[in-house]
């Protein structure tokens, strides 16, 4: 239990379809105290626990559904409360109706993720845990899948608990010498190498964040390069269809082109951009201005360089300003005769470098699998931090950790490491405000 969190009245018995309204079977939750008593005034039949039913479903003497029915009782349920599920024909007529009888015998409909968050303040999950169920209906790729589910199975918590734990004795040790400072000399050392220790546990999570990012969210791949290059050649290329309209005149693409792909079980997020150069035309001006704001917010840029063609003042500008950023270099239009100056000075950057052609599609798998390789996808495992809420407290409770120094008085010591105790309480939900669990809660969808 999280007593602390006692203040939402869960009194209420609350409703909501669990799955999308107009498919084949729909089906209705219902959780809350009352969860027995609306299971008996409407399926006039006994139903014993954790076993589906077929039962009508009859209110006010109207035959509403033939259904399936399914009672779980506390503890022993997704919400940790009495819960009942109806499994009826999906049509948006027959919802109504259920729905209508449910709101009758005064049932409310469910907010949003209010399953979840009973879940939670149940006990039944950590908030880790909680947060995972909406990572993993969003995931768009089956790493991403993988990592929800890691987080799922609770490790993500027990490793974090782990850290609370032990920043938690440090603690006491720090108390203890306030209280009793004359075994201050005996004692500090041990503390201070605890303290240690816990720092270099919240560093090893924060160094596995960056890859837990990509696996959440995807890697942002943008296509860089000045017109007439094949940019949106290989876009299409990339993602196997033509989306972006590929002209021999150049500036044809104008505007970000926007399509998610899914390679090596890693979403790609990819982004076709106007072509670099000066420029007068308004419109293209934009384009030019869109394109590079995206490409400061990319994961990795695709600086794409005309292997047929001299390098241009406009490719050696875009190869100048992309210094240092994580990019790819592609010697595109292979299919042609190759510049050999080129290609040396390409090959001389030192950087990652593909040769594609979009008339033969080769170098394309290639160019997939070193963009896929940024997440190292092969290395996922529990310990991957991919929540952006997380990373930032656990950034916080490290710059709190880092505050301390061995002359600092001790009352100020307790005071940063009690403030780095509710960032990462913050994380589990062991430490936690009622307005930041809203928050939380109100991205997830009606039923969840």
């Amino acid at each position: 239990m999280r007593p602390f969190l006692v203040m939402q009245n869960n009194s209420d018995t609350i409703f909501a379809p669990s799955t999308a309204i107009g498919g084949a079977i729909i089906v209705i939750r219902v959780s809350g105290p009352d969860s027995r008593l609306i299971a008996s005034q409407l399926i006039h039949k006994p139903l014993k626990e954790r076993m589906l039913t077929y039962a009508s479903i009859v209110f006010n003497g109207d035959m509403l559904d033939e259904s399936m029915a399914v009672l779980f009782l506390s503890p022993n349920s997704y919400t940790g409360e009495d819960m009942l599920e109806l499994h009826c024909h999906g049509g948006l007529q027959t919802f109504r109706r259920v729905s209508d009888a449910l709101i009758s015998l005064g049932v409310r409909p469910a907010e949003g993720g209010e399953f979840t968050k009973r879940a939670f303040l149940n006990g039944k999950m950590d908030l880790t845990q909680a947060e995972a169920v909406m990572d993993l209906i969003n995931a768009q790729a089956e790493v991403s899948l993988r990592s929800a589910l890691y987080q799922l199975s609770g490790k993500m918590g027990e490793q974090i608990s782990s850290i609370e734990n032990a920043l938690l004795d440090v603690r006491s040790g720090i108390e203890a010498l306030i209280d009793y400072p004359d075994e201050m000399n005996e004692q500090t050392s041990d503390i201070l190498f605890q303290l240690r220790s816990v720092s270099s546990s919240i560093e090893n999570l924060l160094n596995r964040s960056r890859q837990g990012k990509y696996l959440r969210e995807g890697i942002k791949a943008v296509i860089l390069g000045r017109p007439n290059v094949g940019k949106s050649s290989v876009f299409n290329a990339l993602i196997e269809d033509d989306k972006a309209i590929v002209t021999g005149k150049e500036g044809t693409t104008r505007d970000l082109i926007d399509e998610t792909i899914e390679w090596g079980g890693v979403s790609i997020r990819l982004q076709d951009t106007a072509g670099i150069r000066d420029a007068e035309d308004e419109a293209e001006v934009i384009g030019i201005e869109r394109a590079l704001d995206a490409a400061s917010h990319a994961d990795i840029l695709l600086l794409i360089i005309d292997s047929s063609q001299p390098l241009s003042e406009d490719d050696l500008s875009l190869i100048s300003r992309t210094v240092g950023i994580q990019r790819i270099i592609i010697l595109n239009k292979t299919d042609l005769p190759s510049n050999p100056e080129t290609v040396q000075f390409c090959a001389s950057l030192g950087a990652d470098m593909v040769q594609t052609s979009c008339l033969d599609l080769s170098g394309i798998k290639e160019l997939k699998n070193k963009i896929v390789s940024v997440a190292e996808p092969e290395h996922l495992d529990a310990t991957s931090v991919t929540n952006i809420r997380h990373i930032r407290s656990l950034e916080q409770a490290l710059e709190c950790i880092r505050r301390v120094e061995p002359n600092l008085d001790l009352d100020c010591v307790a005071t940063e490491l009690r403030e780095a105790s509710h960032f990462l309480g913050a994380i589990t939900g062991s430490d936690i405000d009622e307005q930041l669990l809203d928050r939380i809660f109100e991205n997830f969808c009606v039923g969840k």
